[in-house]
């Protein structure tokens, strides 16, 4: 793998580039579609091409459970068996160590947990998340993190950033597949030194990119920036960052300008099967009566075969009958919406203007879209 970066804004800490894989390359600031169990629900892989999406994230924590690293592996590896060309980032489990909690349990060598599928115990250590994701064959795999809820006390955050450590460690010893990049995970919940000596420690290691974890996950919005802008002023200039978990336009926005690479988030592909539209006006919850005889397309101007054919009420019908067609046409576009804004995100970092498409999102979360 291989990371240039093209451009600088600068009035921020927001750079454009690209990253370079054995599937091709990723022009960034990008954002992933998650394709947790190898598909991004409601779409063919061609059609999230056609979007224009460069790289997708698949589980590896779903993926180990069902169908099993050894099918994939038959099958040529994980770009084979789901139909995707592009690269891949598989991510470790980490997130559902946190998510899973009351089915998970952390020791010192790894997780102990049950399976979601049918309760059957397993027991992941660092070395075997490795393996398991050189299987897949994924471009980017990361290292099994510890990820601590919001609120933790301190000495829980301690020991979720030291053992996320000590696993980052096993993780780098462990892997061998030269056309696969690992990427190092920082923790550090909402405390910031503890994001600093997380930064530095990981960074220490030489990963040729770095996740950053255990945001967003109820922390204000401000503390979340503040640990985020002291782990990425550590972080070295010429290798990807990636925030885990993140998809809303303002959260995204502000972590690109200080100087953010990669995003993944459910949240586009989520809300489209509530019925719930992103636009630049904000959410549309299609479920409101008052699109009911709405005939304008979900948003003008927008590329996406939802607003070029069919209009707000045919597809609030579809969802309220439960059409799959509504689950569809909605994904389709939110992830355009998505896609569209990392564009802007490209075009505003090369022309020196990032400040300035901040302000032209900012309080998107309180905007009505029903005017």
């Amino acid at each position: 793998m291989r990371f240039e970066i093209l451009h600088r804004d600068g009035d921020t800490g927001a750079r454009a580039g690209r990253i370079l894989t054995a599937h091709g390359e990723v022009h960034t600031p990008a954002f992933l579609p998650v394709g947790t169990r190898g598909t991004v629900k409601a779409m063919a892989p061609w059609e999230v091409a056609d979007i224009g999406y460069e790289m997708v994230l698949a589980n590896t924590y779903h993926l180990f459970l069902r169908p099993g690293v050894e099918l994939i592996e038959k099958a040529g590896g994980l770009h084979d068996f789901m139909g995707w060309r592009a690269p891949v980032l598989t991510d470790s489990g980490g997130f559902q160590v946190f998510s899973l909690s009351a089915a998970a349990r952390v020791e010192e060598g790894g997780v102990r947990f049950r399976s979601v599928y049918d309760g059957s115990e397993h027991y992941l250590t660092p070395q075997a998340v490795v393996r398991i994701q050189e299987s897949l064959a994924s471009d980017v795999a990361m290292v099994l993190d510890h990820c601590a809820p919001y609120p933790s006390s301190r000495e829980e955050i301690k020991r979720s950033v030291d053992t996320t450590l000590r696993w980052a460690e096993a993780s780098l010893a462990a892997h061998g597949r030269e056309d696969q990049a690992l990427f190092g995970i920082l923790q550090g919940g909402a405390y910031e030194d503890l994001r600093k000596v997380s930064a530095e420690l990981t960074a220490a290691l030489d990963f040729p990119g770095y996740g950053i974890g255990g945001l967003s996950v109820g922390e204000p919005r401000e503390a979340m920036l503040r640990c985020l802008e002291i782990q990425t002023g550590i972080l070295p200039e010429g290798k990807p960052r990636h925030l885990l978990g993140i998809g809303d336009p303002e959260g995204m926005l502000r972590a690109v300008a200080l100087g953010v690479d990669l995003f993944d988030c459910v949240l586009p592909t989520r809300m489209a099967r509530t019925g719930v539209a992103l636009t630049r006006q904000g959410r549309m919850n299609l479920r409101n009566a008052r699109y009911q005889d709405d005939l304008r397309p979900l948003e003008s101007g927008c590329p996406c075969p939802a607003c070029a054919r069919f209009t707000r009420a045919y597809i609030r019908h579809l969802h309220q009958v439960g059409e799959i067609l509504a689950h569809r046409l909605l994904t389709w576009h939110n992830l355009t919406f998505v896609y569209r804004l990392m564009l802007d995100c490209r075009a505003a970092i090369e022309a020196g203007r990032m400040l300035e498409l901040i302000r032209e999102w900012k309080g998107w979360d309180e905007r009505n879209p029903g005017e």
